[in-house]
């Protein structure tokens, strides 16, 4: 009877657990019990562009072997996307974030990934899974995720920042990001062009 008692008590905690999502502590990330990742809650922020102060430069070398920099798309609005193949939400936003690449590239939009967890084989495999198109940067020792300090809780994945055409944080989507959503930030860092 205790045994049994036990286990609907942990099923009913996991249940609870399971409907509060990826719930964010008030530093905009949080741990939920059990989940294996800390994710953020799915909070927008936009900054105007007379409120935009520095530029930021990501670089690393991606999962295929090739030196990749921001600093090369300049002009153009780039996505940053951390995240990491066993992360649930990450796994949810992945075709979005495919569609987003595809159909933006055109305009200039440029996706890369910073993957904080995985080696590359768990790395590319989700992305030939995913069939993504974009490069993502080996971010293990947590440099690259360090360089958005300030913008994007270091804990939080995934995390989504738009950067303007300058280099400038536009946006940041702490925790899961829609479809949507995205297309809406990109469509405001592009008008700011």
């Amino acid at each position: 009877m205790r045994r049994r008692h036990a286990a609907g008590l942990a099923l009913a905690l996991g249940a609870a657990v399971g409907l509060a999502g990826c719930g964010a502590a008030d530093s905009g990330a949080g741990d939920v019990v059990g989940q294996g990742f800390v994710s953020g809650d799915g909070t927008v922020q936009q900054w105007e562009p007379d409120d935009r102060t520095d530029t930021v430069v990501v670089e690393g070398t991606s999962f295929e072997g090739d030196e990749v920099s921001t600093a090369d798309w300049r002009g153009d609005v780039v996505v940053l996307n951390t995240w990491y193949a066993g992360c649930a939400p990450c796994r949810a936003e992945a075709p979005a974030l495919v569609e987003i690449a595809t159909e933006r590239a055109d305009e200039g939009v440029h996706l890369l990934g910073i993957n904080t967890e995985d080696e590359a084989g768990a790395a590319l495999a989700f992305q030939r899974t995913f069939e993504v198109p974009y490069p993502s940067v080996e971010d293990r020792s947590g440099q690259v995720v360090a360089g958005l300090s300030g913008v994007v809780p270091l804990q939080a994945v995934p995390s989504t920042v738009v950067l303007d055409a300058e280099g400038r944080v536009a946006a940041r989507v702490v925790g899961e990001v829609s479809g949507t959503t995205l297309n809406g930030l990109i469509d405001d860092a592009l008008a700011d062009a």
